[in-house]
């Protein structure tokens, strides 16, 4: 069970607009070291703009370890990694081989988080990668998606956390380990009065750590349930937990994808919608952009914002990073900018339109779930989660 720390400021940016310049300003005041690790890093003004602070802090002798994932950054130039690297950058490569014809699972496992730990002073959990909020073919408004900026004492835990998958990746390509700051150096970094937790998910000592705390949550939900998810394919005991919550009258919220970017995903997705309605869960599709968030509000009370996604390459394969926090402030704040986002630019969809129409839709979802669920199969996986 993930541990809560008190003590911490746990700041809320949204999009790259906000999460950016607050990356940017802390790499700017790093004056020891600097872990990034990233799904994607496009080489677009955004990427230029954080490698140039990244090389600069390097020339103030600071240590920079830059993790990137081999299929995220597959399009990264190989000599711009080189450029990194000739700037004193120190960079490694998760996963690096992509092969496209295995059902092996090692395939699918990727390192998905975007996390940041600057000094032990200041860290950055979220669902951004580092590309441009419009970077995507023929899109008018910038996708949505969070960060958590982090100060206090749970910078111990991202610390900790990133450091030891360096390690181990380190070893992998026989490249020497560096020390590192100690935990000593966490120990009076208290920043705040908020309640927050790490949720990390691994194949090893964290596999369902993300997923159980969801189920928990959902659980011990009195009043509402907003979960806001860019590919939502759950398993049985989400949907079954989402099902008991409506059940005993509890307000259950999905606002979800509208416009299609994976389109397996998409369908399978739909699939899921003719029981969801009938049990009296809400649906809200989000069309106005691109919708990238991973977050969720329960009871105004509990929020969680991160890298995964409630499907099984998230919480089932990936390397995701997650904070839950415990403070009132936090989880209103991050509710009424969800709903805005529901009154701008999403559609409620009607149980009855959905029974009635989209037989094509509906009959293509099916097929593909189908297919989804027989891969999943293939590479040893059950819908159980």
């Amino acid at each position: 069970m993930s541990q809560f720390f008190a003590d911490n400021q746990i700041t809320l940016l949204r999009n790259g607009a906000e999460y950016f310049p607050a990356l940017e300003a802390a790499i700017e005041a790093a004056s020891e070291e600097i872990y990034l690790q990233t799904y994607i890093f496009e080489l677009d003004k955004t990427g230029l703009r954080i490698g140039h602070a990244l090389k600069n802090a390097v020339l103030r002798d600071v240590r920079v370890y830059l993790l990137l994932d081999g299929f995220g950054c597959k399009d990264l130039p190989k000599t711009y990694v080189s450029e990194l690297e000739q700037a004193g950058i120190e960079v490694l490569i998760y996963r690096p081989n992509i092969s496209p014809w295995t059902l092996k699972r090692s395939r699918l496992r990727r390192m998905h988080r975007k996390m940041t730990v600057v000094d032990g002073r200041v860290g950055f959990v979220g669902g951004v990668n580092i590309i441009d909020d419009f970077n995507t073919p023929g899109q008018k408004s910038p996708r949505v998606d969070y960060t958590v900026k982090v100060e206090g004492p749970l910078l111990r835990s991202m610390h900790a956390s990133m450091h030891l998958l360096w390690r181990k990746l380190c070893r992998v390509h026989l490249r020497p380990v560096h020390a590192s700051k100690s935990e000593s150096d966490f120990s009076q970094n208290m920043q705040g009065d908020m309640h927050a937790a790490l949720l990390l998910r691994d194949n090893i000592w964290h596999r369902n750590e993300i997923e159980d705390a969801y189920l928990s949550a959902i659980k011990s939900a009195k009043s509402e349930i907003l979960i806001a998810n860019a590919y939502f394919l759950p398993g049985l005991r989400f949907r079954h937990a989402l099902r008991d919550a409506a059940a005993r009258g509890v307000r259950v919220t999905l606002l979800l994808q509208g416009r299609v970017e994976y389109m397996l995903l998409d369908f399978a997705s739909h699939a899921l919608y003719s029981a969801l309605l009938r049990q009296g869960v809400q649906i809200y599709e989000y069309h106005k952009s691109f919708m990238h968030s991973k977050v969720a509000v329960i009871d105004d009370q509990w929020a969680m914002v991160g890298s995964s996604n409630i499907d099984p390459f998230s919480l089932l394969m990936s390397r995701e990073a997650n904070v839950a926090v415990k403070d009132t402030n936090f989880a209103r704040e991050l509710r009424e900018d969800l709903q805005q986002s529901m009154n701008a630019g999403a559609s409620l969809i009607s149980s009855q339109d959905w029974a009635h129409h989209h037989y094509i839709k509906r009959f293509f979802s099916w097929l593909i779930y189908g297919l989804v669920r027989l891969l999943m199969g293939l590479a040893g996986y059950s819908d159980n989660h």
